[in-house]
């Protein structure tokens, strides 16, 4: 079962990178709080835009160009709180994710997102969905865990993208 040493050994490793990493942080998060649709975006808190880098079911959700901020309570909370959103039915997840049939029609009726922050900003999202009522307030709390790992993998991600 994948560890931290596990996601530590694939941000050491020079090849398909940041692929690697980010996938060692999926099979992370798939370990300390379940994941059936996986995701990470960018947050540009200044420009008001993100872009997805990772994903799970590139078929459904690509990796992809920018696009703006979705300015709800999810912004407030995510970005402006750097707080984790938690939305456990799909109904929840309608207010806030105009693609939700997409959501839904992937197996999806609940989401977790986790703001990673490196030095007082947010610099995106990991994003988890899987079945209803599924992100119970424990596993919210283990998501935390998950921080410090995405903020290393946005790091290595940004490094790489300058190079």
């Amino acid at each position: 079962m994948p560890d931290l040493t596990d996601f530590l050994k694939a941000t050491e490793s020079a090849g398909n990178q940041p692929h690697a990493t980010f996938a060692a942080l999926e099979a992370l998060t798939r370990r300390l709080v379940g994941v059936k649709l996986f995701t990470v975006m960018t947050a540009d808190t200044r420009g008001r835009s993100s872009e997805r880098i990772y994903s799970n079911m590139p078929d459904a959700y690509p990796v992809s160009g920018t696009k703006p901020y979705n300015e709800t309570h999810w912004s407030e909370i995510t970005l402006n709180q750097r707080k984790t959103f938690v939305a456990n039915s799909i109904e929840d997840i309608a207010k806030v994710f105009g693609d939700y049939p997409l959501i839904r029609s992937l197996g999806c009726e609940s989401v977790i997102n986790v703001p990673i922050v490196v030095a007082g900003e947010v610099v995106g999202t990991i994003n988890c969905l899987d079945v209803a009522g599924h992100y119970t307030e424990e596993r919210v709390k283990a998501a935390e865990a998950l921080k410090l790992p995405g903020a290393l993998a946005m790091l290595l991600h940004d490094r790489i993208r300058r190079t």
